[in-house]
């Protein structure tokens, strides 16, 4: 594994990122409490593309900052900070839930910075019950004493799973937990949960996802997900016929992406921007 790097945000905050492989420019961003470690699954998939994977603010390996900077804005900056940091014009985005409300939002703001965005069991709505989810958890050690205690609870109680196997939810908890002598703890700044609680009113998010058009797209979408309902994927699919969707079954809030599904989808959706930019660039 690629040890991870770093560089300094605008405010002076050190952010870690790894990045790896050659090819097309593909930041991958994590979920709200997550990091770069949730791609594990995925990158070995992925052999022709240049994979890089930040850890947000307060997030994994990257330094804990003023609580009132773990936004999704101030988190967009900081991935036009790795951008400059690392000489890349344009790249693609792969968002996985809170990194694709930042990939919708550079699309809003920066879309000439971008080849394409997938999107990881998100959308412009947000499911009342999913948020309520994450607000029951944030900010909390989990409670167990070890991967193996964490891995059993992850598969009792997590919404929209099954047919998983045990050794996918060990590997799954190691990424998102530390040990320590006292039992687990989660490995992010517990004050992310004060603002989320202060940004429980989410603004309209569509102009967000209309704020696409343009760019090639595509949309992962877990069957038994408490975030993105049915209804919403269906209207994002209605404004944009052409997006690469995935309906993955026996999977929640969020799929690991190495499910055949979605692996079809995200590698249709790179050959388009693939084409597109041969088509925009040609030699």
């Amino acid at each position: 594994m690629t040890e991870p790097q770093f560089f300094t945000a605008e405010d002076g905050l050190r952010l870690a990122y790894r990045d790896e492989g050659t090819g097309l420019p593909l930041i991958a961003l994590a979920g709200l409490t997550r990091n770069g470690d949730d791609f594990d699954f995925l990158a070995p998939h992925l052999p022709s593309v240049r994979l890089i994977r930040p850890d947000y603010r307060g997030r994994g390996r990257s330094q804990w900052g003023d609580p009132g900077s773990y936004t999704i804005e101030q988190e967009a900056r900081d991935v036009h900070g790795l951008m400059d940091h690392l000489g890349l014009a344009r790249a693609a985005i792969l968002g996985t839930s809170r990194g694709g409300l930042i990939a919708m939002l550079l699309a809003a703001t920066a879309k000439e910075r971008l080849l394409g965005v997938c999107l990881n069991d998100i959308g412009p709505e947000i499911a009342p019950e999913g948020l309520a989810s994450i607000a029951a958890y944030i900010g909390r050690n989990p409670g167990a004493d070890s991967y193996e205690a964490a891995a059993e609870a992850r598969a009792r109680t997590a919404v929209g799973f099954a047919n998983v196997p045990r050794e996918r939810w060990l590997a799954d908890v190691k990424n998102l937990f530390t040990e320590t002598e006292t039992g687990l703890a989660i490995t992010y700044d517990p004050a992310l949960a004060h603002g989320f609680a202060d940004g429980a009113e989410i603004p309209p998010l569509w102009p967000l996802f209309d704020a696409l058009d343009g760019l090639p797209v595509a949309l992962i979408h877990g069957a038994g997900s408490d975030i993105l309902a049915q209804s919403t994927a269906d209207e994002m699919r209605r404004r944009r016929p052409d997006m690469g969707y995935a309906r993955l079954e026996d999977r929640g809030h969020v799929p690991w992406l190495d499910e055949p599904d979605a692996l079809a989808v995200i590698r249709a959706w790179l050959a388009e921007i693939t084409n597109a930019s041969q088509t925009r660039d040609p030699a």
